[in-house]
């Protein structure tokens, strides 16, 4: 059986001057921007893509990752750290150790032709194995200290902090002349470990615009960071003191200075405390850059 009062609402429609539609007719749009989608109301439409094209991230804002390098200090050697794109994961953070820092000031003991062959983490132990070239590494006792926690600090700053690295060559304990590595080890105190001040930006060598950013990390007295930027020639710039968020602790710092087109040096030093009682030398870390 065939129903036919569609057809009479039809034509009641028409009697008395009222559209068929619906619903109501959407207002036609006067000001949609590119890439904008209007939403339909009868059928809808497959979303337009946006013409404009993606911007592409800046190379200084690729995701890094902290690398630890060696400097050899009156103190003995010292752990200082580089920012280092791509190196945002376990094995690309080692495998930029192993290549070796940027900074001439800095050094890796790690064999150059060592590679990674396996990263595993379970149970708040990270497994690293590493090929058989890590064994040429001959830097004594001091130097294998260093290495091993190079290692140590490089692995956990992409994982965890509080993690503990057991280091392998081609399955084996990793060994040297004077360390075995058969047991997980974990970061050390960094007062023991680490160079008390450090750059982390610009990259060294690296050419910037003005304003400069300029940051880092230290460990100073009242949270107190003398800085100075001088030419290649050793002429003072600006010099001055710029606080870390924190003192008697590692903490950042930042500071931006206006700087005319050229080649400098920022170099960076604690101060000590003692009124040069304690007979240490500062510690001091210096970053060439160039600004276009």
């Amino acid at each position: 059986m065939h129903r036919r009062w569609p057809v009479v609402v039809v034509i009641l429609a028409l009697l008395t001057g009222c559209s068929p539609a619906v619903g109501p007719t959407p207002a036609p749009s006067t000001s949609a921007s590119p890439g904008a989608s209007v939403e339909p109301t009868v059928s809808p439409a497959p979303a337009t893509p946006s013409p404009t094209a993606p911007t592409a991230t800046p190379t200084s804002e690729a995701p890094s990752g902290l690398v630890y390098f060696v400097v050899d200090t009156t103190r003995g050697f010292r752990l200082t750290r580089e920012p280092r794109a791509g190196a945002s994961d376990t094995r690309s953070a080692v495998e930029a150790m192993i290549a070796g820092p940027d900074d001439p000031d800095y050094s890796s003991s790690w064999p150059k032709d060592t590679r990674v062959l396996g990263v595993d983490q379970r149970d708040g132990v990270i497994a690293v194995d590493l090929s058989g070239e890590a064994r040429d590494a001959n830097v004594g006792a001091s130097g294998e200290a260093a290495m091993v926690q190079q290692l140590v600090w490089t692995v956990t700053e992409s994982v965890d902090p509080s993690a503990s690295v057991l280091a392998t060559i081609e399955g084996e304990p990793a060994s040297w002349g004077h360390l075995s590595w058969d047991e997980p080890i974990a970061r050390e105190d960094p007062l023991e470990v680490r160079l008390l001040v450090g750059i982390d930006s610009p990259g060294e060598g690296e050419t910037v615009t003005s304003p400069v950013r300029l940051s880092g990390e230290a460990n100073v007295f009242e949270a107190t960071l003398p800085w100075v930027v001088m030419r290649m020639d050793g002429a003072k710039v600006q010099e001055g003191f710029v606080n870390t968020s924190e003192g008697q602790v590692f903490a950042p710092w930042e500071l931006t200075l206006t700087l005319p087109p050229g080649s400098y040096v920022l170099e960076v030093h604690d101060s000590d405390p003692s009124g040069g009682e304690s007979n240490r030398p500062p510690d001091r870390d210096s970053r060439n850059f160039t600004v276009g």
